[in-house]
């Protein structure tokens, strides 16, 4: 048995309030693989749990953090030993089972995967699950057909932690990027991420009442979901797509089948949470070697104590880059 420092989340009369308590891994639950997180990452969804959302963890207390990179301590399979650096995204880790947000978690081994040598634990949160999530998105738009000579390419979002890496590694690919973001305020932020456009959150809303919207788009990555994303789509050219990842514009849309009959365009889902897990080692091995990406001007490095205002700021759309959390 070990103490550890955690950041808990308590529903006290009816108000959800995070604050960091000392654990025992005695009362992780159980798994195969004991692991000593370094470094978790700030995702939305991690601030929807701590805020006391029940379609995102049902039970509380509990501790949250989807993302985290660590050291094998104990081990009862035979693919992994003690010593072996990992990496955990998705499953259920932070949204029933007790998170990154923990200097310990307790997983079935099938949830990890061994850090690829390209990449050290603290790159591999620093682009975490949306550093996963942006990679799948491109990967998805370039199986559909997109190349660097088709046109623009919108990032909607982009000054969130999918949309900014987004930015980068399409800038990085060879891509003529446009950043859509409501923080006016961030469009030198963008500019020097590799945006040569940006688009207000106003222009990517006008235009709900019609069917159709002027051919502008080759392709889309859309984090933000809602009527801008449908609006994503009746903007794009003959044949482009979009590859949507997001909802913190809302879960529906008014939309019609015109775009999709009428300029053959495709809008593509992205999930990077039960994805199976030989796609997702692959995509880290990109990441690590033939789309490694620079991301250090993206990055703000927190202690645990200092994460519950973090999260305050990620669900007032206040949040900037990646916010990498250090736990060693």
């Amino acid at each position: 048995m070990s103490k550890f420092n955690a950041l808990q989340v308590s529903e006290v009369a009816g108000v959800f309030e995070p604050q960091v308590i000392e654990r025992d891994t005695a009362d992780l639950p159980s798994g195969e693989l004991l692991i000593r997180v370094q470094y978790s990452s700030l995702n939305y969804k991690d601030a929807l749990s701590a805020s006391g959302n029940r379609g995102v963890t049902k039970n509380y207390p509990h501790t949250p953090g989807i993302d985290a990179a660590g050291v094998v301590e104990q081990s009862s399979v035979g693919e992994f030993a003690a010593g072996d650096e990992v990496i955990v995204t998705g499953y259920d880790l932070g949204m029933n089972t007790a998170g990154g947000f923990g200097q310990y978690i307790r997983i079935p081994a099938a949830w990890a995967i061994k850090r690829p040598q390209g990449l050290s634990l603290r790159e591999s949160m620093v682009l975490g699950t949306a550093g996963l999530t942006a990679a799948l998105c491109v990967d998805k738009l370039e199986q559909a057909g997109l190349r660097p000579d088709s046109g623009p390419v919108l990032v909607t979002g982009a000054t969130g932690g999918v949309g900014s890496i987004a930015v980068v590694l399409l800038k990085r690919l060879g891509y003529t990027v446009a950043a859509s973001t409501g923080k006016a305020e961030q469009a030198e932020f963008l500019k020097g991420l590799g945006a040569s456009q940006i688009v207000t959150r106003e222009d990517l809303q006008a235009g709900t009442e019609k069917a159709m919207l002027k051919e502008q788009w080759a392709g889309a990555v859309d984090t933000v979901g809602g009527d801008i994303l449908f609006n994503v789509v009746k903007a794009l050219q003959y044949g482009g797509s979009v590859a949507c990842c997001g909802l913190t514009a809302g879960v529906g849309f008014k939309g019609s089948v015109m775009p999709f009959i009428l300029r053959g365009v495709n809008l593509l889902g992205v999930d990077s949470v039960e994805l199976p897990m030989v796609v997702k080692a692959s995509m880290w091995d990109r990441l690590s070697l033939q789309w490694k990406l620079d991301l250090e001007p993206l990055v703000e490095e927190v202690s645990l104590q200092q994460l519950p205002e973090a999260l305050t700021r990620i669900l007032a759309g206040k949040m900037v880059g990646r916010v990498l959390l250090s736990l060693g």
